[in-house]
């Protein structure tokens, strides 16, 4: 492929993603979240008070979120000289823009790994890095949440750019480039900054750290053996981007412990303050029956604020007619004064250790994996103005009909990274091993980690979309004649 239709092909990609990402923003309007809700409060307070809070008069310091999202708020903010989600919007799918681009250098990168850089099959390194800008710029999942008041979209820009600079980092020290001062050393800073920002964004992005770090470390071992580099000098990259990452943290967790008195370089699973006492009970019990994302809205995200009925709860949360009478009697007593106490929090958690006494493979093993597989599965609308229940044809035909072309389009995409996973696994001796190690890591610690959630939230599987991105773009690469 010539340069000229290369540089064509490149820009009208992105062009198409840049339209793809405006059509969400002025025409299906996503409706804002709750989390969109705190996150503005914190930016707007930090910035008119200088206090990370959200709540109370007088204002109260928090730390049920991490700040890196709220400072992106603000410094949105304080370059567009006021607060409009106009302007944040804008910057996110900007952003979004540029990880097409990163994704299409990584996959040719490591294509050209692979095949080397000659015409193969038509499955250059260039058409590979083409192919995966157009699978990026095109991803609706990806798109729509650029036009969200959350961290997700530049938490997946965090992945890109980590695993970008990770890939041009081993190319440097592969090439016997050993110098912190030049290339590979601008590549280490990249790679501990985007590990710093992934964690500030969202306390599970230290799956990536876990990943890449170690990498950083096998790759300087053998490298540095290889050039005579000393102990000491060989373990320096990771030790560097490992500091980039820990120092933040740091300064976040001194932040906690001046403030709170307690320990927490991150955020509280369940987004507690120290001084509030989670429903873990209702927690448990929520847990021995969920599975679909609407059990969020009827049900989980409801509890301590809005009524709960038992006509939103599916088959499977009852057990036996006793079990009925009970979570009703519970349902009641809930429903009377709309708050979480510890009384209605044991009620709860006796019913669910009778359900998980009852069946303790549904809810250790059942439950988790039906949760997990309706996270990578369902549609992703879930932030549009779209009904949840999507398979109920019958109530919203042409929606439900529309959901599930967008389920179709996440099953294609899954789909073809698995058969490029194959494609690639096939030349596995030819290029790449430490790239394929490192994003299918990251993805197995993911679905592991997301096997533990109480709930059903699609948008949690998003971090891995720019590795299923790639996998996909190396469904190009030829098939091994032997």
């Amino acid at each position: 492929m010539g340069k000229a239709r290369w540089k064509l092909g490149w820009g009208a990609a992105l062009a198409a993603g840049a339209w793809l990402r405006l059509l969400f923003f002025f025409r299906l309007r996503p409706a804002a979240s709750g989390d969109s809700r705190i996150y503005t409060a914190l930016a707007r307070n930090l910035l008119a008070h200088h206090l990370y809070g959200y709540a109370g008069t007088p204002l109260q310091p928090t730390l049920i979120r991490l700040p890196g999202y709220p400072l992106f708020l603000a410094a949105c903010d304080a370059l567009s000289g006021r607060f409009h989600p106009a302007v944040i919007l804008w910057a996110q799918m900007t952003l979004d823009l540029l990880g097409c681009v990163l994704l299409g250098q990584l996959s040719a990168g490591l294509a050209q790994r692979v095949v080397g850089t000659a015409e193969t099959s038509g499955a250059s390194p260039a058409r590979v890095g083409l192919a995966a800008v157009w699978l990026a710029a095109l991803c609706p999942f990806t798109a729509n949440l650029t036009v969200v008041l959350l961290p997700e979209s530049l938490s997946v820009f965090c992945v890109v750019t980590a695993l970008f600079a990770l890939e041009r980092w081993e190319a440097c020290l592969s090439q016997e480039k050993w110098s912190f001062r030049g290339e590979a050393g601008v590549w280490t800073a990249v790679i501990g900054w985007s590990l710093a920002w992934a964690v500030l964004l969202r306390p599970d992005q230290g799956l990536l750290a876990a990943v890449v770090l170690p990498a950083m470390l096998w790759v300087c071992s053998r490298a540095g053996a290889r050039q005579g580099v000393g102990l000491v000098g060989r373990f320096w990259p990771a030790t560097a981007a490992g500091l980039l990452l820990l120092l933040p943290l740091l300064a976040w967790g001194a932040r906690n412990w001046s403030v709170f008195h307690v320990l927490q370089p991150l955020a509280p699973r369940y987004a507690q303050d120290p001084d509030e006492q989670p429903p873990v009970g209702f927690y448990r019990w929520y847990r021995s029956w969920a599975i679909e994302y609407k059990s969020n809205l009827d049900i989980y995200w409801r509890y301590d604020d809005d009524p709960i009925h038992m006509r939103d709860l599916p088959a499977r949360a009852i057990d036996n007619p006793q079990q009925r009478r009970e979570t009703q009697e519970v349902f009641d007593g809930y429903n009377r004064i709309l708050t979480a106490t510890p009384e209605l929090d044991a009620e709860f958690a006796r019913i669910a250790n009778q359900r998980i006494a009852t069946h303790p493979v549904r809810y250790y093993v059942g439950l988790p994996m039906a949760r997990e597989l309706d996270m990578w599965l369902r549609p992703r609308l879930e932030f549009l103005a779209m009904p949840v229940d999507w398979w109920k044809f019958s109530l919203h035909p042409r929606q439900s009909a529309e959901e599930a072309a967008y389920a179709l389009v996440n099953a294609l995409y899954l789909a073809l990274a698995l058969f490029g996973l194959l494609r690639w696994a096939q030349r596995r001796y030819l290029g790449g091993e430490l790239m394929a190690f490192v994003m299918l890591a990251f993805v197995a610690l993911r679905i592991v980690l997301l096997l533990t959630l109480d709930n059903s939230e699609p948008r949690y599987t998003l971090e891995c979309f720019p590795v299923v991105i790639v996998l996909g773009a190396m469904a190009l690469l030829p098939q091994t004649s032997g």
